[in-house]
């Protein structure tokens, strides 16, 4: 026999049974089928009206009615949802209930009273904490037994003492049903749990793809376009001067940076679609797109890195080289790549300009992009002025990452 009752864990109101899933949010947990319950409580009521005697009106039938109708309020009570009784409530109505059973063993004539003590202790065992559910079958046991050996008299008490303590009986079944109820509920959490965790990672994952692809489109397009616009912006106020040889070149500048602003839009959308890069062959590559011959050390043995760390390196790579040719103009530009056991460096060091004015200071967007990915990598990155040696006035860029 089950002794619990459908609740459904959000709203509180009766709990049809189980139920699909139903997405995000809290799951309906799976319990005995509601009608089956209150199929059985009115059975247990019906019994006790059509056996229980004496019945009446008046004297003890009426005491005899009065106490059936406690008990059957007692057991009916027991499918009210427990987040609508608080504790003590529930305490004290299942304390009366046990009162009332056991006076009704005594005063009536037939043992199906004994059917609402039974129901009544198995759902204290269901519905109060473990201790003041084993204390109470403990005093309803006790009770019945009392009121059969007085009932019984003398030369009975081994029966009355035998039969009565049995009450106390169902109220381990009513605890097992309680924690295996409370297993399923936490087993239904625990998943709902990991369900929002998986929720919470995906989307914490396209917020990171987002950034990605974000410091991308900053690598390939702010520097070209704040360059080009710059070129075209002095065409445009050379016009005014009639220096028409100015003028081609700030067109030609501004043509040149069209041309290797498409190199590097080509090469972005190569390398986004690409899961694995290899690394030495691509930064010489890029490395003799952008004019430069003979720039590149390598120092160290040459192994393989996880992808995600070569195409972060290569972006640095990329972002630098495109620093030193807008800010560096003429200057020469060395790239450095040093395998260690325990590190990966990637340096990338120009000189002072030496071909006329930069293309400005920036927006600094490259310098946090470039940040950003070593972070990513858990690594570290420098940058800033050259102080010494032959490049001194320049500019270096370092990142380290793990090996």
């Amino acid at each position: 026999m089950g002794y619990g009752r459908g609740v459904s864990a959000s709203t509180g109101v009766p709990d049809p049974g189980p139920a699909p899933d139903r997405g995000a949010g809290l799951r309906a947990v799976p319990r005995q089928d509601p009608r089956l319950q209150w199929a059985v409580t009115l059975a247990v009521i019906v019994a006790a009206v059509l056996t229980v005697r004496p019945l009446g009106l008046s004297g003890r039938g009426l005491a005899v009615a009065a106490l059936i109708a406690v008990s059957s309020l007692a057991l009916l009570a027991r499918h009210l949802p427990e987040s609508r009784v608080p504790p003590r409530v529930a305490l004290v109505w299942l304390t009366l209930g046990v009162v009332a059973a056991a006076a009704l063993i005594g005063a009536g004539r037939s043992g199906s009273g004994y059917l609402f003590a039974y129901f009544l202790v198995g759902h204290i065992g269901y519905r109060l904490p473990l201790r003041q559910a084993l204390s109470l079958a403990a005093l309803a046991g006790l009770l019945c037994g009392g009121v059969l050996y007085f009932r019984l008299g003398p030369g009975h008490e081994q029966l009355a003492w035998t039969l009565g303590p049995t009450v106390a009986v169902p109220v381990v079944a009513g605890i097992l049903g309680r924690s295996r109820q409370r297993a399923v509920e936490a087993m239904l959490s625990s998943a709902e749990s990991a369900e929002r965790a998986a929720r919470a990672e995906a989307r914490t994952s396209v917020l990171t793809e987002r950034a990605r692809i974000a410091r991308d489109v900053h690598d390939v397009l702010a520097h070209s376009l704040a360059g080009i616009n710059m070129q075209l912006e002095l065409a445009d106020a050379l016009i005014d001067t009639g220096d028409l040889a100015k003028v081609r070149e700030a067109n030609s500048k501004a043509h040149s940076m069209v041309k290797e602003s498409l190199k590097q839009a080509q090469w972005t959308v190569h390398a986004l679609r690409e899961d694995a890069l290899p690394l030495l062959d691509t930064l010489t590559a890029m490395i003799e797109s952008s004019g430069r011959r003979d720039a590149l050390t390598v120092t160290g043995t040459v192994r393989e890195l996880p992808a995600r760390a070569t195409q972060n390196l290569l972006r640095i790579a990329q972002e630098a080289l495109t620093n030193a040719t807008r800010h560096a103009p003429g200057a020469h530009t060395g790239v450095e790549l040093t395998f260690d056991d325990a590190s990966t460096t990637l340096r990338i060091r120009n000189g002072p300009p030496t071909g006329g004015a930069g293309a400005g200071a920036g927006s600094g967007m490259g310098l946090i992009g470039m940040r950003e990915r070593v972070a990513l990598l858990g690594g570290t990155m420098t940058a800033g002025l050259v102080t010494e040696g032959p490049d001194r006035g320049g500019w270096q860029v370092e990142a380290v990452i793990p090996a």
